[in-house]
């Protein structure tokens, strides 16, 4: 066990035995990471050039990054203890005195002058329990000027009901700190919003706890980065004030969305697209969206987060997920919240009764409320859907029809973009499923009916996913009406059985007369599910004459040779990804193999792969397979035992009953198999 695994190893044993919370986690993981320094001692992440400081998680400290910035590790008191002048660490406790005293211990010397200024000095000097969020002193210098000037001008009542916000009239540590909860401020009893974050970071009204459960004796006190300020809407009501989310009260209204913005009974974060948002967008695709109800309730559940996320909660991306049901990445980048990795939110935190809400400047479409055209413009299948439009294809791409479209991969065309002919088309239309499907239904043998008119199958293997020769590579793209398979290549369509294919291909003409007078043309002729291992007229010229007219003048041996190159399954080249041994018709295994992106047959290569056929599919190979020896002499014995075997019972039967001859019968078929 490595030194970092063991040492996390130690930290979560030690949550698991001593902490009680997120918070407390990550401060227990900071004072095992400061013990060598002394008693007492915490390590503490301090982002550079910022006054910022974390308390953070194993994960967080060997990066060494928050919000993708970096940090500098400093050695501290941990909440509540001090330093002795001369001794190591910080082996005493803080004296306990009143709030307002420690308001100046801990950092908060701002906030004790204005409950001084403001008359509040004598409640929280006196008896009592309180819990006050103390704004840090550079909180207060953050503030707006405007701001700070009419509280500071009003002291007696804009600054006292200020700062009695900011209080709640019991003792609350941060295990009673849950997320999600509210407590009643002493400020007209108006709510006081919190969340406990998993990553062990707390919120008060967005604002974050930066220095937790100090002790005083008539309470406690937690500083935090930001001066907080009353709550009175819901989200929906925070909508409908803003000038500026006018197009998204619309689209609300519209989709009877505000019922669920309105309620209490959950919080959520709304990522709330502005008007210049809805404006960025083609007027074709929002009006279209717009007049779908189903792709409008996409679109706006996709803008809305599970849970309630202050943006002072995020050091690291992490995906949450949507109403929709698509995650969506919410990360950060120094200041600035990022989706999707994008910088993209313009105001952020305006907290509501039930949730919060972040503006952002661009409208984020899922996939749910998109056509295939939007679907596959600018992805690694835009090729195929330009093709599909160039061929007169894109009405199944942008209407209201269900539909599933095969797409290749854009390296699928690494030759060149062929041109489009008639032949291109048909074969294009073939990629178009006549049904929208998701690929986690499909089942092996099932068949697919295209809008050109084929019936194309499905093929399950252990590592592959395929139809006819062509393997889905990647993830279903589900959009409003259609879904995208995206697969390895362009799929070729069977134009006929295993006969009909090698008779109309001039390289196997010798193969197709050696199957005919070894009395197999029934067999390729019916429906199955051969795979072909199929010489061609090359690899039957490379055997010596003499060697291949007796193999054609004897129609047991030919027989017997030409089922050994026949499998009784279905196998696509790139379904090989291990070795697989593959039995043939003629009864012993062969293995198939893939070297180099090219499939292997017996450890010789295929020339051409997946020739595929109605029945089956055809690998054209440039030699002529052997039968192992040990089978061919297997074969000799088993024909001289069946031979001795058929005259001693026929003797026996001549001289018993015509009753046994049944039963002589069927052991010599038995053997004969």
């Amino acid at each position: 066990m490595n030194s970092l695994v063991f040492f996390c190893f130690t930290v979560l044993v030690s949550f698991v035995y001593s902490a009680r919370s997120p918070y407390q986690q990550v401060l227990q993981h900071s004072r095992i990471r400061g013990r060598q320094h002394g008693p007492n001692v915490c390590a503490v992440q301090k982002l550079i050039g910022s006054n910022k400081q974390y308390y953070t998680n194993c994960k967080q400290w060997y990066q060494r990054k928050i919000c993708g910035k970096s940090t500098v590790i400093s050695y501290e008191c941990c909440p509540g203890y001090e330093k002795i002048p001369g001794e190591k660490g910080c082996p005493a406790a803080l004296p306990l005195s009143n709030i307002y005293e420690t308001l100046g211990i801990v950092g908060a010397a701002t906030t004790q002058l204005y409950s001084d200024r403001a008359n509040l000095r004598p409640e929280i000097e006196g008896p009592g329990s309180f819990t006050i969020f103390a704004p840090s002193n550079e909180a207060w210098a953050a503030l707006p000027a405007e701001i700070l000037d009419a509280l500071v001008s009003n002291v007696n009542i804009e600054l006292l009901n200020a700062l009695r916000y900011h209080m709640v009239d019991r003792r609350l540590l941060t295990d009673e700190l849950k997320h999600g909860v509210t407590f009643p401020s002493m400020y007209q009893n108006l709510d006081i919003h919190v969340h406990h974050y998993p990553n062990g970071i707390v919120t008060v009204n967005c604002a974050r706890l930066i220095k937790a459960d100090h002790h005083a004796t008539n309470g406690v006190v937690h500083v935090i980065d930001k001066v907080i300020t009353a709550v009175t809407n819901n989200i929906n009501q925070v909508v409908e004030t803003e000038e500026s989310l006018e197009t998204l009260r619309t689209a609300i209204a519209a989709s009877g969305l505000d019922t669920l913005l309105e309620s209490e009974s959950k919080h959520y974060t709304l990522l709330a697209p502005t008007n210049e948002a809805f404006e960025k967008i083609p007027p074709k695709t929002l009006n279209r969206i717009l007049g779908d109800p189903e792709a409008l309730k996409d679109l706006l559940h996709h803008h809305i987060l599970n849970s309630a996320q202050c943006s002072e909660a995020i050091i690291a991306g992490s995906s949450m997920e949507t109403l929709e049901g698509t995650p969506i990445e919410v990360g950060c980048s120094g200041n600035d919240l990022t989706l999707n990795g994008k910088p993209i939110i313009s105001r952020k935190d305006i907290l509501a009764t039930n949730g919060v809400v972040h503006f952002i400047d661009e409208l984020l479409i899922p996939e749910a409320a998109k056509t295939l055209t939007e679907l596959g413009k600018d992805s690694d299948v835009s090729t195929t859907i330009d093709l599909l439009g160039q061929a007169g294809l894109g009405s199944y791409l942008a209407e209201n029809e269900r539909v599933t479209v095969i797409a290749p991969f854009n390296n699928a065309f690494k030759d060149g973009i062929p041109a489009v002919t008639k032949d291109l088309t048909n074969l294009l239309q073939n990629h178009i499923i006549k049904e929208q499907l998701s690929s986690k239904y499909l089942y092996h043998g099932q068949t697919l009916e295209t809008v050109g008119g084929k019936k194309l199958r499905v093929f399950v293997y252990r590592n592959a996913l395929c139809i006819e020769n062509s393997c889905i590579e990647a993830h279903d793209r589900k959009g409003r009406y259609g879904t995208l398979f995206i697969v390895d290549k362009l799929i070729t369509p069977p134009t006929g059985n295993v006969m009909d294919v090698l008779k109309a291909d001039n390289r196997f003409s010798t193969l197709v007369t050696a199957i005919q007078s070894a009395g197999l043309t029934e067999t390729l002729n019916r429906e199955g599910t051969f795979t072909v291992f199929a010489p061609t007229d090359e690899a039957f010229r490379a055997l010596p004459r003499k060697d291949l007219n007796k193999l054609l003048g004897n129609t047991k041996e030919l027989s017997n040779l030409l089922k050994y190159h026949i499998g009784d399954e279905v196998l696509i080249s790139a379904a090989v990804s291990h070795l697989v041994r593959m039995k043939s018709l003629q009864g012993e295994k062969f293995e198939v193999g893939s070297k180099n992106a090219t499939l292997h047959i017996n450890k010789e290569p295929v020339s051409e792969a997946d020739i595929m056929a109605t029945n089956g599919v055809i690998h054209a190979i440039s030699t002529v397979l052997q039968i192992p020896a040990k089978s061919q002499e297997r074969d000799e014995l088993l024909d001289s035992g069946v031979e001795i075997l058929k005259q001693a019972a026929y003797s026996k039967i001549s001289q018993r009953s015509a009753r046994l001859a049944p039963t002589y019968s069927k052991l010599l078929s038995r053997l004969r198999q």
